[in-house]
């Protein structure tokens, strides 16, 4: 069976970090939803996303084809469900499209917005759906311990070293040419995973469940605690609480990050801070592109979400539920608003447009130091997401 994650209005929740991906390749846990789905399906779903990312993001079709919404966590019995479909038969979740079953014409020409079914099947179960970007720090403690579970069943840990001060080993795995030594390990009731050739380097101590990706790196000294995931490639050092980093980017020094989410080739400077709770306590509104207004999260703890390309500079300060675009660059003194939008060079005294010339110059030389070419697709993207999101720097 060949199986397609779709995305829906969801999409545009998600944003900053899906301007630059589907939804299915968000992280959360240790694996993307992608991931988790083609460990599940134990196939290589392909993606049904925006126009603009699919030079990169590809749609693949055969005769018969499974389309699920890509914001749902996968679990066994909506795996049972969903392969048991039948073909124009629809599976949902109180008027949520979950999965449907088409043929290739059909499938081609998906509209999710418009979906034809023979007939329906409605899920009685639960079901856990990444719906706005704090959702993924928020839901990030039950994924680990669900990907854990996953990834480690039946499978034994590399031997951790008695340099290291360990608690509940049973909930510790380390994979193949990970290297840990002279820290503190405290799963404290939860997980810690630590990936193929992954470092945490002396000093470290972490309290609660970690998810380490391959080759991620904690720095010297560094304190990490709250349901933390660190992306494969990711540098990261200081204080870090409840966040997630989806990959190849950096916060290497001092400094605190709180219940936040970076993307990709993102980098804080030294002793950059966030802000994840109001001096009076108060409900934290972020920015929500959908809407174009700042929008309730129901939570007293949210800090900083930030699109991929993006970077500070040092000594930067982000307050209480800031949302950054796109390959913005942010420096100076003082607090910088709380929606910087996409393209946007300067800080607290004000922004100007960042050059798309700059923006590929910068790009070239952080990828090609993890070996990875900024080639035409990644241009284009680039190219199409400075032309939608030009309106917010007008504004400014």
């Amino acid at each position: 069976m060949n199986y397609l994650l779709f995305d829906n209005n969801t999409w545009n929740n998600l944003l900053p970090l899906t301007y630059t991906r589907p939804v299915s390749e968000i992280r959360i846990g240790i694996l993307t939803i992608k991931q988790k789905w083609d460990k599940f399906l134990n196939s290589n779903s392909s993606f049904l996303t925006k126009d603009y990312l699919k030079e990169k993001y590809v749609s693949k079709y055969e005769d018969e084809n499974v389309l699920i919404n890509s914001s749902v966590i996968p679990n066994e019995n909506l795996l049972e469900k969903i392969t048991s479909l039948q073909t124009n038969q629809l599976l949902e979740k109180n008027g949520l499209a979950i999965a449907i079953k088409l043929k290739k014409d059909f499938a081609k020409n998906f509209d999710f917005n418009n979906i034809k079914f023979s007939s329906k099947i409605e899920y009685q179960n639960d079901i856990s759906i990444i719906n706005n970007t704090w959702d993924i720090f928020s839901k990030n403690e039950v994924e680990i311990k669900n990907d854990f579970l996953l990834l480690t069943k039946g499978r034994k840990s590399a031997q951790i070293s008695e340099t290291n001060t360990v608690f509940e080993p049973e909930n510790i795995f380390i994979e193949k040419g990970a290297k840990v030594e002279c820290s503190i390990l405290n799963p404290k009731g939860g997980y810690i995973y630590i990936g193929v050739d992954a470092e945490i380097m002396e000093a470290v101590v972490v309290r609660g469940s970690l998810a380490m990706c391959e080759h991620s790196v904690l720095k010297i000294g560094a304190k990490i605690y709250g349901a933390t995931t660190v992306g494969p490639h990711s540098k990261i050092g200081g204080e870090v609480n409840n966040c997630v980093i989806i990959g190849y980017s950096s916060k290497a020094h001092d400094g605190f990050l709180g219940n936040s989410v970076l993307g990709e080739w993102c980098n804080l400077g030294a002793d950059t801070n966030n802000s994840n709770l109001k001096n009076n306590y108060a409900e934290v509104r972020l920015w929500d592109y959908a809407t174009e207004r700042f929008a309730k999260t129901g939570l007293q703890f949210c800090g900083l979400i930030m699109g991929d390309h993006s970077k500070c500079g040092i000594n930067t300060m982000f307050n209480t539920g800031t949302v950054v675009g796109v390959s913005a660059n942010i420096f100076g003194s003082g607090f910088p608003r709380n929606i910087i939008p996409s393209f946007s060079w300067g800080g607290a005294s004000g922004f100007k447009e960042y050059k798309l010339d700059k923006v590929f110059e910068v790009a070239e030389k952080v990828m090609s130091r993890r070996d990875i070419i900024f080639n035409e697709k990644e241009k284009n993207i680039l190219k199409h997401i400075f032309e939608i999101t030009q309106k917010y720097r007008i504004k400014n």
